[in-house]
């Protein structure tokens, strides 16, 4: 405990310096919205998303420190704070979300409103960070020595190395610029396939690439680990499972096929895709769903003990000093805001959630809340069950509003409404934490940390349901431009529970596959996800996984500049990612416009193009990493 008071911040608690400035706002604001519709993009594509603290605290040095000549890492700090919280409110909102989409497809009901999707996005959001601010002094301050927060370590080690940060602003753009260029000539002008693949007709199996940037520097960030744990997945659904399917039933009708229409026909009209959009997605749906609940028991223990102990350490109340870095937000607008939060839920007509859905809300909230604040801190954002808690809450309360009466397509909506808020609640949580951490290190004020929480959340929340309707308006969801796989399997557990129709056996399958992957002690999340992705799409990110393995792997380098070279491929591949989500908005808002750029039918490279395409990508990778020339 004298060990936790005697540290001290990079800048001095007496030290007064520049923090929440107009241009820390507004690029705040601007990070949280790009960052915010690149991630949603993504996360809808791949079903995962990636930090953005750091691409977002190299943005804002380069800006501040080397535009702007001006001298202020807490001013930076905060852009970072305020930008993060895009990212995270973004990853919530779209793994539950876009399941009311698909009911509206298939006709049980009205799309949401965009004031629907805004008050959900807002509302959680909000309390996430109002729940984690009573948290701070307990996991912040009094654990600094024991929760070591990895991601909110990391950033404040990036910000302090700020003499460098306009060379990795650079890579940063340049990530985002070439990425760009990459989605554009794909997916815009169409010249080059999206998709180059090889069916083996014989076996009735499958495997291609994808030709994105965005995947390729998932795969990167990963590394090569849970990259090959995804690309398996899709090689047993893709080489195992599809040719099993249409070798042992070939003639046999299968629900959920069309009534009449059999395996053999499937795969005469659609070939391997179809028999995996028809079968094979249940079964990694099966596996996904165990995943998150394996997951979440494992670290059952750690949970209640983690709020067990934050509780604890809550009853010594908030730091008495009145230092500034010892002041929070006020005890009194925090419970004022959660109950504003609470009764908006309860009794705003646009959010289907009665009474009974918003006190789930609340103990649900409050409690997800403490325990991601706490893992993060412990196993880092990336490794936070979030996936897990969002299945455990509507299991619960999917059947709770079962049990009180509330059926069909209404008791599905409100499930989904609280799994929503819960989701984006855990997330936001897991995010203000690291956040705080970074400000705790640097000596960053942390009332004002939290208000630029709050204003990151606001202004991401105000844009994701643009996003969503956007994406919706231009693909759909569960197709394969956005596949949605985590609303998509929220969907199957709500329909599953309230007696919907669903393929049992196929998704008891995946869940014993899931199982005995734990059994092998293979990571189940990464397996399953690859399971239930397109084959296209984990080999891409196993090219990038594969890139990251020989970065690492190079013996003769000396350990700073291979860890100099890594992170600079880290910094470029979350600009690629960042440069291709914001060029798939743009396209969505040309595909709903009616503009076509296609030129497809003048020149066509095919698969060739998309090979050499590829191997640019790469080749650029390696350009601004282990190729990048440090100015002396």
């Amino acid at each position: 405990m004298n060990e936790n008071k005697e540290f001290k911040p990079y800048i001095p608690a007496e030290k007064v310096t520049a923090e929440m400035t107009v241009t820390s706002v507004i690029m705040g604001v601007i990070l949280a919205i790009v960052f915010g519709a690149a991630n949603a993009y993504l996360g809808l594509r791949v079903g995962m998303t990636v930090s953005a603290s750091i691409p977002a605290a190299v943005i804002s040095m380069g800006v501040i420190r080397v535009i702007m000549k001006k001298n202020s890492i807490l001013e930076s700090n905060l852009v970072q704070t305020i930008g993060s919280a895009g990212e995270s409110l973004a990853a919530g909102a779209i793994f539950t979300m876009p399941a009311l989409f698909l009911w509206a497809e298939e006709g049980l009901c009205d799309k949401p409103s965009l004031v629907e999707i805004t008050l959900i996005a807002l509302c959680g959001g909000i309390l996430g960070v109002l729940f984690m601010v009573p948290l701070r002094n307990a996991l912040i301050v009094k654990e600094h020595a024991t929760l070591l927060y990895p991601e909110g370590t990391a950033c404040a080690d990036v910000l302090l190395a700020g003499e460098e940060g306009g060379a990795n602003a650079s890579t940063v753009f340049s990530g985002m610029g070439l990425a760009a260029v990459f989605k554009f000539v794909v997916d815009g002008l169409k010249v080059i396939p999206a998709d180059v693949s090889a069916a083996f007709t014989s076996l009735k199996g499958e495997i291609g690439m994808e030709v994105y940037p965005a995947l390729l520097g998932v795969g990167y960030i990963v590394g090569p680990r849970i990259a090959s744990f995804m690309f398996v997945g899709s090689l047993v659904g893709w080489m195992v499972i599809i040719p099993m399917i249409c070798l042992f039933g070939p003639d046999t009708w299968l629900y959920p096929a069309a009534q009449g229409t059999t395996i053999a026909d499937l795969y005469a009209n659609g070939g391997a895709a179809a028999i995996w959009s028809t079968y094979v997605k249940y079964i990694g749906a099966g596996a996904i769903a165990t995943g998150g609940i394996i997951s979440l028991i494992k670290s059952l223990p750690l949970i209640i003990s983690t709020f067990r102990d934050s509780m604890k350490s809550m009853k010594g109340g908030s730091v008495k000093g009145t230092a500034r870095t010892d002041q929070d937000l006020p005890m009194n607008f925090i419970l004022i805001g959660i109950l504003a939060m609470v009764a908006i839920i309860w009794a705003v007509p646009a959010i289907p959630v009665n009474p009974l859905g918003a006190l789930l809300i609340v103990i649900f909230g409050f409690f997800f809340a403490t325990v991601s604040s706490r893992m993060v801190g412990m196993i880092g954002s990336s490794n936070n069950p979030v996936s897990g808690m969002a299945i455990a809450t509507l299991l619960i309360s999917t059947m709770v509003i079962k049990g009180s009466g509330q059926t069909g397509i209404d008791g599905m909506k409100a499930a989904i409404a609280i799994g929503s808020v819960i989701c984006i609640i855990a997330a936001i949580a897991g995010d203000t934490s690291q956040d705080l951490k970074t400000g705790f290190l640097l000596g960053a004020t942390p009332k004002t940390q939290q208000i630029g929480e709050l204003i990151g959340v606001v202004a991401s929340g105000l844009a994701i349901g643009g996003v969503l309707y956007l994406l919706d308006a231009a693909w759909g969801y569960g197709g394969a431009e956005v596949p949605a796989p985590q609303a998509g399997l929220m969907k199957m557990i709500v329909e599953g529970i309230m007696g919907g129709n669903l393929p049992w056996t196929l998704v008891f399958i995946g869940v014993f596959l899931a199982i005995g992957m734990e059994i092998l002690r293979i990571p189940v999340m990464p397996f399953a996800i690859g399971l239930y992705l397109p084959i296209y799409l984990n080999a891409t990110i196993m090219i990038g996984g594969v890139v990251r393995m020989l970065m690492d792997g190079r013996k003769n380098v000396d350990e700073n500049t291979k860890n100099d070279q890594v992170t600079d491929g880290t910094l470029y591949c979350a600009g690629m990612i960042a440069g291709e989500g914001l060029v798939g908005i743009a396209l969505a808002i040309l595909a709903v416009a009616g503009v076509s750029l296609d030129i497809s039918g003048v020149a066509n490279f095919g698969n060739i193009g998309g090979v050499i395409l590829m191997v640019i990508m790469i080749l650029t990778l390696l350009k601004f990493s282990l190729w990048k020339k440090k100015k002396a």
